[in-house]
């Protein structure tokens, strides 16, 4: 019983956490995720599922990361096609407060965040690099990310089934 009653209160202290940033709302990057750990799982994944990695690299203050997870998650086309081609894998990469978080992971895929955030990385099932995407090119020229661009950018770098 005390066993139950411990992980139940620890996953209420998880659950009821504050966020990062909670004028931005709730986290969509955990602050304490292990970024290498979160691609090995997804390459496995993606391995076993016949699909390709999506590195979406960000932070919690960064409104046009939240503009495309809002487009990844809001939009059926773009949706469908990341369950179908895409393990989705959100790196950690806030620099502010002195931490430069899963900073090693930046350096391996050639500095994506020199392009500013949110960027893509896309890898294959072997965790070979196949293309970096800056997401300015998949916003609408307003306030949001294009759907078809984003499904454009998506078709292009699908694995071949």
């Amino acid at each position: 019983m005390l066993p139950l009653l411990l992980a139940t209160l620890v996953f209420v202290s998880i659950a009821s956490a504050e966020p990062e940033y909670p004028q931005m709302g709730p986290d969509l990057y955990d602050p304490k995720s292990d970024g290498e750990a979160q691609i090995t799982a997804a390459l496995a994944t993606a391995k076993a599922e016949h699909k390709n990695v999506l590195l979406m690299f960000g932070a919690n203050w960064c409104i046009w990361c939240r503009r495309l997870d809002h487009t990844f998650a809001t939009d059926a086309t773009v949706a469908a096609s990341l369950k179908q081609n895409y393990v989705l894998v959100l790196i950690d990469s806030n620099w502010r407060h002195g931490e430069k978080r899963n900073h090693s992971i930046n350096l391996r895929y050639d500095n994506p965040l020199k392009e500013g955030l949110p960027v893509l990385v896309v890898l294959n099932p072997a965790g070979k690099k196949l293309t970096m995407q800056e997401t300015g090119a998949l916003e609408d020229g307003k306030s949001a990310h294009d759907p078809a661009k984003v499904n454009a950018f998506l078709a292009q770098w699908a694995p071949k089934k």
